[in-house]
């Protein structure tokens, strides 16, 4: 018999807290994402995160350990060979990735791949480098909208991106040369998790803007998550935010798009007030895409304000047969070198109103004992290969 009848897992994207213990091997030795930000923003509050241990899991400068959390709190560290949203979310419902996806943000894209989407798409390439959305548009709008080239970048991530006016260059034609992409990018020297299609409007420079006709291709997990399970067993899996692209669809049976973080937890909130049986999972970009990458200390902590007041507001709707997981996927030290993730462990925080203890779990050495959690708590099996074992015991 389930334990409990909802569960939210809510990914705070590159939330880490604290240097893995093989950081160093992926060049983030002394990378602390939570500490750091806590350290150059003295003033940031998150009472809530505060009362579920956030402070208790990891010391932080100016945030004050709870003296008796509302539940319980771990550190998990990573078992795959990566830093990046995919693999983190993939390695949560139960994947362990071995090989990294490929990322090109220090050289761009091979020459030989270039040519050949050049080739298959009939347009001459322009950017080819690693760059910031809005900044790529504001350098090479004007250049694509007059001669009908076409914007190709990348990130941190392991991503192609292809931007498109959708009065110049079409949607259609877009979402064309995004899927010529995506199979050039099946190949594994050129593997990447996302081919992304980036539509914008504006003519000129300092107008652009995106439009929500966004497309990711990405790749499909490896093997069945847990995600699959819960479906196949006719449980309702909710996404909120990346979480249907993340896992390409599969094991979704409603998604939900978000227009940011504080929408996404707003979309959270108007489910808790929904009857279902199964799991909402969350994703919340911002902390990683708006902040983290761009180095913005400040902002960064700003956006933990602004999700502990949307934490405080879902808190008290959550039900005796709720359970809430706070995790994340990987960090992004907005005070580190360069603009990569980092290898950090992340925080497991579990909350429900029914909940007789509190305090401090073991650590963890797999992100995949969150996805093995929901399983045991619905009575499924995970499926074939995966990995993670189930702390729902524990959770008392």
């Amino acid at each position: 018999m389930k334990k409990y009848k909802r569960i939210f897992t809510v990914v705070l994207d590159s939330v880490g807290i604290g240097a893995a213990r093989d950081a160093a091997a992926f060049g983030d030795a002394g990378a602390d994402t939570l500490g750091h930000i806590s350290r150059q923003v003295p003033g940031m509050k998150i009472p809530h995160l505060q009362s579920l241990g956030i402070a208790n899991v990891h010391r932080l400068p100016h945030v004050r350990a709870a003296e008796n959390t509302l539940g319980y709190y771990a550190r998990l560290r990573e078992a795959s060979n990566g830093k990046d949203t995919m693999t983190g979310h993939w390695e949560m419902m139960g994947l362990h990735i071995t090989t990294p996806f490929k990322t090109f943000t220090e050289t761009g894209f091979p020459q030989e791949l270039i040519e050949e989407l050049e080739r298959r798409t009939g347009r001459v390439i322009i950017g080819n480098k690693s760059a910031s959305g809005t900044a790529i548009l504001d350098e090479l709008g004007e250049e694509e909208i007059a001669t009908g080239h076409m914007i190709v970048y990348t990130s941190a991530d392991s991503v192609l991106q292809i931007c498109g006016n959708e009065e110049t260059f079409g949607l259609d034609e877009l979402y064309r040369c995004c899927e010529i992409a995506r199979e050039l990018t099946m190949r594994d020297e050129w593997k990447v998790g996302r081919v992304i299609a980036r539509p914008y409007v504006g003519r000129k420079k300092g107008e652009f803007r995106r439009t929500s006709n966004r497309h990711d291709y990405a790749l499909k997990p490896y093997g069945a998550t847990a995600l699959n399970a819960l479906k196949d067993a006719g449980y309702d899996v909710i996404s909120v935010g990346k979480i249907a692209d993340i896992f390409d669809g599969e094991g979704i049976t409603e998604s939900n798009k978000s227009k940011s973080s504080v929408h996404g937890m707003e979309q959270t909130i108007e489910i808790a007030g929904r009857d279902f049986t199964g799991l909402c999972f969350v994703n919340l970009v911002d902390f990683d895409a708006q902040w983290g990458h761009r180095r913005n200390v400040q902002g960064y902590a700003e956006e933990l304000e602004r999700f502990d007041v949307k934490l405080g507001q879902l808190l008290p709707l959550l039900r005796d047969d709720d359970l809430l997981i706070l995790t994340a996927d990987h960090g992004n030290d907005p005070t580190f070198r360069g603009t990569d993730h980092t290898r950090e462990d992340v925080p497991f925080l579990a909350y429900s109103p029914s909940m007789k203890g509190h305090g401090e779990l073991p650590d963890c050495d797999t992100f995949a004992v969150i996805g093995a959690t929901i399983a045991d708590n619905f009575g499924v099996a995970m499926p074939e290969g995966t990995i993670g074992i189930s702390l729902l015991d524990r959770l008392d």
